[in-house]
């Protein structure tokens, strides 16, 4: 029964015409981040970057190589959209946008770790076998239907995602609209619409309304009687986030998505009308099952996993940031902080005060000031400076935070040397203090 469900051959078009939208979306992502000036703020003008953690080697390359780098992976993309060595373009922009991902996070955004895992099924699948330059130069390639597999992955994905997503906005300053009304109380300057995005009834509609929609959107999809009306919402749903938000492609490649939850037959009279329609059924069990089947299961046990690791952590993590990210905790908080790092000499004893306008770009700061993971990477950096002078420092933090307005509070502690102190990954380290209960 399970091999008749995955391995059943289904009508391709909807992995087509989706291939086609995913290459020319990652394609503008490419190219869109040099000419918005993303590149050059994020990866070109900072000294260095905040790396994940165990991912420090990765760091952009000197003068104008990213901008290239940036062109590479625009030109891989255009190679996904037509289908012209399509696998190997396809490794290849995953690879390239992974590197990307993992050398910086103070442009951390949930929807870049999606498109990162989002590249790396599409090397997976034979979105390649219509309406590809691949066929073109290989008649044998072609194919009019791919294993209903296929089709699953991106779902069960979207699932995933969404679901957390909702769960995580259960929480009092979202339910209260707290969250919503900081959010937009950086759109006020808006034309139109700014004053209409304070009205606190919106606030309501919005709050409500993202935990609905995230966490309903995916079985309104697959529920035939409702479709319609779910993907109506989900234009509305995604048009207002580009619009507001200005999230780049990624809306855009969230209506997508949608492609998977109609009839086939729907999505091939309207993409793709001279392609003949697949509709034998037939079952083909590959060699590889097994291999298969093991990938995707750790793949997706991992998936479930990732986001439930805060809750084996010690501490909120709204506040302690542990377990964040990885996670679909999306605009979920706001937060600013007051933060000083003072460098000890252990030899002389003297102490100076760090200016981080000398080390770091105004986006780098705010994360040097709010992000313990950032601050403990950011001392590692100024010990190793020191060292390269000749010096043996100490390096003590003093941050003080607010989370959605609330008063500040400490958050690391200050008797603590930053710079000989071990991250720990998965369990809290201690310095992160815990805010006490007013």
């Amino acid at each position: 029964m399970l091999n008749q469900w995955l391995f059943k051959n289904i009508d391709n078009s909807a992995l087509i015409v989706f291939r086609i939208i995913f290459g020319l979306l990652c394609f503008l992502e490419s190219v869109g981040a040099i000419f918005t000036g993303w590149v050059k703020k994020t990866l070109v003008e900072p000294e260095f970057t905040f790396s994940f953690i165990g991912f420090e080697w990765l760091q952009p390359l000197p003068g104008s190589g990213m901008y290239f780098y940036y062109v590479i992976m625009g030109i891989f993309a255009l190679g996904i959209m037509l289908g012209y060595k399509y696998r190997l373009s396809a490794l290849c922009f995953t690879i390239m946008w992974a590197a990307t991902y993992l050398m910086q996070k103070s442009s951390y955004n949930n929807h870049y770790y999606l498109l990162m895992l989002l590249s790396g099924i599409m090397v997976c699948l034979p979105a390649h076998r219509y309406a590809s330059i691949d066929v073109k130069q290989n008649p044998k390639l072609k194919s009019l239907s791919m294993p209903h597999w296929c089709r699953l992955v991106i779902v069960l994905q979207l699932f995933i995602v969404y679901t957390y997503a909702s769960i995580a906005k259960l929480y009092p300053d979202w339910l209260d609209t707290t969250v919503i009304e900081l959010l937009m109380k950086g759109k006020a300057h808006y034309s139109l619409v700014g004053n209409v995005l304070q009205l606190k009834w919106l606030h309501y509609v919005l709050a409500y309304g993202g935990i609905v929609f995230d966490g309903l959107i995916v079985p309104l999809l697959l529920f035939k009687p409702t479709r319609k009306y779910a993907f109506m919402a989900s234009i509305f749903f995604h048009l207002f986030n580009s619009f507001v938000f200005q999230i780049g492609i990624f809306p855009y490649l969230s209506l997508a998505f949608t492609l998977f939850f109609f009839e086939p037959k729907t999505i091939q009279k309207l993409f793709l009308k001279k392609k003949p329609f697949y509709s034998s059924n037939e079952v083909v069990i590959p060699k590889f099952k097994t291999p298969l089947l093991a990938l995707f299961s750790i793949y997706f046990l991992i998936q479930i996993g990732l986001p439930l690791r805060h809750h084996f952590i010690e501490g909120d993590v709204l506040w302690t940031e542990e377990g964040h990210r990885l996670s679909w905790r999306m605009m979920l908080r706001s937060k600013i902080g007051r933060t000083s790092y003072r460098v000890k000499n252990k030899d002389s004893g003297k102490s100076t005060f760090i200016s981080l306008d000398d080390y770091l770009t105004r986006k780098q700061r705010r994360s040097a000031s709010t992000k313990p993971d950032v601050i403990w990477q950011f001392s590692q950096h100024l010990k190793q400076k020191f060292q390269n002078d000749g010096q043996e420092v100490a390096i003590y933090v003093d941050s003080k935070i607010s989370v959605n307005g609330k008063p500040y509070k400490t958050l690391i502690d200050p008797g603590v040397d930053l710079a000989n102190v071990e991250w720990d990954t998965f369990k809290h380290s201690n310095w992160i203090l815990l805010p006490k209960e007013d």
